[in-house]
């Protein structure tokens, strides 16, 4: 599992390496739809339903639709701002997943525990943003991409939350994964083309990039996921995912010279808190007395 997150920690920050020689979203399209035809033959259908059937491909088209819109924001806020800062502002999905659940299900309604995270998680989130004009290097450019990262946050979790309301959430994970990865090839090559973002220079760099995106992020670290899920609980898997962020900003340090400002490193610790602490109340909840009378 730590092995995974330092996977899914560098994606962003080899998206960038890469920029100059292919677009962020160019490498998106591109590993997409080859990532879809390694997925493809490890897809086993329910008796009596194929990829076509209504009442997944409907839903599906929407998850791709909804997966593309995320990496479109992903690959534009490569452009503005840092890896680092696009990294740790899109693992906030899971604070606005919380949220749409606590609105749609009656089942996920949010505890005060959880009420309490998600304050803290939004209180990183503005200290993150707040401050940045003082620092050397500012530009306006530079908060457009951070917002662009956040609302990339947002589209993770509406796919989140869109695919545990239809009629997916049954379907073998991998028919899924398909769905998405096919839309995110046809959503996001026309985007490439429009935006003037198709310019391809073959280097070593760019190569490696792709390789790396398609068999390791788009591929193997999904299948590990898959096998992780399948031999351990998901609660105990998903305290190690808190980890991504983290060597997201190692990552870009290392690799990009990138540097964090204080107010952005204490807000990052403030969002992984609130994170934690929605995610795992109720594990919180038995260490605070009177908690399960109170309906905590």
């Amino acid at each position: 599992m730590i092995i995974l997150c330092m996977i899914l920690g560098v994606q962003q920050v080899v998206l960038k390496l890469a920029a100059a020689d292919i677009a962020p979203i160019m490498q998106i399209a591109i590993r997409s739809g080859l990532a879809a035809l390694l997925v493809f033959p490890l897809i086993r259908l329910k008796a009596g339903t194929h990829l076509y059937t209504r009442e997944y491909l409907m839903p599906g088209i929407w998850l791709a639709f909804l997966f593309s819109a995320e990496f479109i924001l992903v690959a534009e806020s490569l452009r503005f701002t840092s890896a680092s800062h696009t990294v740790v502002l899109l693992y906030t999905a899971p604070i606005f997943v919380a949220l749409g659940l606590h609105w749609k299900l009656p089942d996920e309604k949010l505890s005060p525990i959880q009420w309490g995270g998600i304050f803290l998680a939004f209180s990183g989130i503005v200290l993150s943003f707040i401050g940045r004009e003082g620092n050397a290097g500012y530009n306006a450019q530079a908060l457009i991409g951070d917002v662009m990262a956040l609302l990339a946050g947002v589209m993770w979790a509406l796919t989140t939350i869109s695919l545990r309301l239809s009629k997916l959430a049954d379907a073998p994970p991998t028919q899924t994964l398909f769905y998405q990865l096919v839309g995110g090839f046809v959503f996001l090559l026309p985007v490439a083309w429009l935006t003037g973002q198709t310019t391809l220079h073959w280097t070593a760099i760019s190569i490696s990039s792709m390789l790396f995106h398609v068999f390791i992020i788009s591929f193997f670290s999904l299948m590990l996921w898959f096998w992780l899920l399948s031999k351990y609980r998901a609660n105990g898997l998903g305290v190690f995912s808190f980890l991504t962020p983290i060597f997201g900003m190692v990552f870009g340090i290392v690799f990009l010279n990138e540097t964090i400002e204080l107010n952005f490193i204490i807000g990052t610790a403030l969002v992984m808190l609130g994170v934690m602490t929605v995610t795992l109340h109720r594990w919180l909840a038995k260490f605070i007395p009177h908690t399960k009378s109170a309906g905590w």
